[in-house]
């Protein structure tokens, strides 16, 4: 004898409503009929049909982000690369061309050296800190400009304006991965930015457990250009992380201005520390790009830092065991300090006379600074530089 039929219940009702947005993890929605799907799939009627083409928490999370870049219609996809992919692939097509700034994220860089060209898509790379350098490298094929507002991990400035006034000139969109800078620190589309890219998975979910990207194209053709290609290479994001990231949302202006005062102050401290041989962050008066940066970044600063010590692998070495209490671990953004050795991480995948040609060296860190107390911040990086050096 067969078993009956198992009937789904109904969702209980409510004349009250969750104070926390609820995580829906449902695959696919059903719907009444052919007729009321294809209203769905034509934009006639709202709602969802397959978690892969949309779902409610990316939904939710996508429109937060929206409002704090001043655009509509971003999309969340499942990692800050695919964010980056999709926003390439989604306008760029075999035989065209994409220029990168020279100190993007060292995946980026493999990106532009490798996949976009097996994909029959030429790429290259300028000097993103000199907008005559990124003009001169346009060509009548390039269909966008990718930059970082402050780059990874060498945390140099754009020339933004130059840049973006040479990509109108022209007619190239202009993207800019705006990760390091967050929209609490720089809202690229003020400043001529056609796509706005993010790893959510950093500072804006906050707590090193979503792994999550964002694009918005300030063209709505665009951004449906995007959007399909997302949908279509399965780029888009999971309910969970999505309802992780809303959450850490929540606290992102707090994390932002705690992490950044703890930033500045760290930066200070270091310079005056021996055995550092410099430190790279955007507020201070020697930093390459200080004067551009305090007019892009209105005063601001953000979380991220870089140094370099002297001695080499042998010294990261030291230093990172010496460390201790500061976990040394190939991420950004968290609640809590990290530090990273890109050369034996991010941008491992680049020869060691490239990393050279950008200022990675064995001695050279990134610290993304968290909401610890300052003092022992300080005091941990001052007693682990004395033990190496």
């Amino acid at each position: 004898m067969c078993a009956d039929t198992i009937k789904r219940p109904a969702w209980p009702e409510s004349a009250s409503r969750p104070l926390v947005s609820p995580i829906q993890p449902a695959v696919v929605y059903a719907s009444d009929g052919p007729d009321m799907l294809d209203a769905q799939y034509d934009g006639e009627l709202p709602g969802y049909t397959y978690a892969r083409e949309g779902h409610p928490n990316a939904d939710a999370l996508a429109g937060m982000i929206d409002a704090l870049e001043g655009v509509s219609g971003g999309i969340v996809t499942g990692s800050g690369m695919a964010a980056v992919t999709a926003a390439i692939l989604g306008r760029v097509r075999a035989g065209e061309h994409v220029l990168g700034g020279d100190q993007l994220y060292g995946r980026s860089l493999r990106l532009m050296s490798e996949t976009l060209p097996a994909l029959g898509i030429e790429a290259s790379t300028a000097d993103f800190t000199d907008a005559g350098a990124m003009a001169a490298a346009m060509r009548p094929e390039t269909r966008l400009v990718l930059i970082e507002t402050v780059s990874n991990p060498t945390i140099r400035v754009a020339d933004v304006a130059g840049i973006a006034a040479a990509c109108r000139e022209r007619g190239i969109l202009l993207a800019i991965d705006n990760t390091f800078a967050t929209p609490r620190g720089f809202r690229a589309v003020d400043h001529g930015a056609d796509m706005v890219i993010h790893s959510v998975t950093k500072l804006l979910a906050g707590h090193s457990d979503a792994t999550l990207g964002y694009v918005a194209a300030t063209d709505a053709d665009v951004q449906e250009k995007i959007t399909t290609l997302a949908v279509t290479m399965g780029l888009t994001a999971s309910p969970f992380d999505c309802w992780l990231a809303e959450r850490g949302m929540l606290s992102f202006a707090l994390r932002y201005d705690r992490s950044e005062a703890n930033a500045g102050a760290l930066a200070d401290a270091l310079a005056e520390m021996p055995g550092v041989l410099r430190v790279l962050y955007p507020q201070r008066p020697d930093h390459p790009d200080h004067n551009r940066a305090r007019a892009l970044l209105g005063g601001r600063g953000s979380h991220m830092l870089s140094f370099e010590i002297a001695g080499g692998r042998e010294a990261a070495n030291r230093f990172v065991a010496a460390l201790g209490s500061i976990p040394f671990a190939p991420t950004l953004g968290d609640i809590g300090t990290t530090i990273s050795h890109p050369a034996s991480s991010s941008h491992r995948g680049l020869s060691a006379a490239e990393r050279a040609g950008i200022g990675v060296s064995e001695g050279f860190f990134r610290v993304s600074v968290g909401c610890d107390e300052p003092e022992a911040l300080i005091d941990a990086f001052g007693r682990a530089l004395a033990e190496t050096c």
